[in-house]
This record gives C-alpha cells, structure tokens and sequence, in this order.
C-alpha cells in the first residue's frame, strides 16, 4: 500500500470524500473513454465520406489516413480506460480491507 494515494492517510482518517473522490475518478475515466470513441468514430466516418465526395487523389489519401488514425484513437482509448480502471479497483480494494480491518 505504499504506493497508494491513500498511504498517507490512516485507516481510522479516511471518510466519505474519500470514496465519493474515487467514484468521481470513475466517472471521469468512462467521460474519457466516451470521448475517445465519439472522436475514433468520428475520424472513420469523416475518412469515409471524404474518400465517398473526392475529386482528387489528394482527398482520397487524406480520407484514407483517417480511417486508421480513428482506429488507433478508439483503441487507445480503451486500453487507457483499462489502464486506468484497473488501477482505481486496485485503490478501492485495498481502501476497503482497511476499513474493513478496523
């Protein structure tokens, strides 16, 4: 537990702010991932439609190039979203035992 944003505190210090601060962190972390999907999907379909309306060969690569960025982003933000998922459930875990050892 040293590691933990909580190891400074004491067991018999932590309240309801800590918790409600962890459910925030949440919240924000699926706002992000909702974020970074709005913007992979929107980055396909603008590649798409860009390839659908060229009239040059220079629109059709930048539609293509907008197909795989938006990929990258969607999937990106997915692996942060684990990332940072796991990370919080860890605090959340370890924040219970101690409450629970009290």
């Amino acid at each position: 537990m040293a590691n933990s944003p909580y190891s400074k505190f004491e067991a018999s210090e932590l309240i309801l702010r800590d918790e409600l601060a962890i459910d925030r962190t949440i919240l924000a972390n699926e706002r992000t991932l909702l974020a970074y999907l709005r913007s992979g999907v929107s980055l396909i379909i603008a590649g798409v439609s860009i390839m659908h309306f060229a009239q040059t060969s220079w629109f059709w690569a930048v539609g293509l190039v907008c197909i795989p960025v938006g990929l990258v982003t969607a999937i990106f933000g997915v692996f942060r979203f684990r990332l940072i998922n796991k990370s919080v459930c860890t605090v959340r875990n370890k924040l219970a035992r101690i409450v629970d050892q009290e």
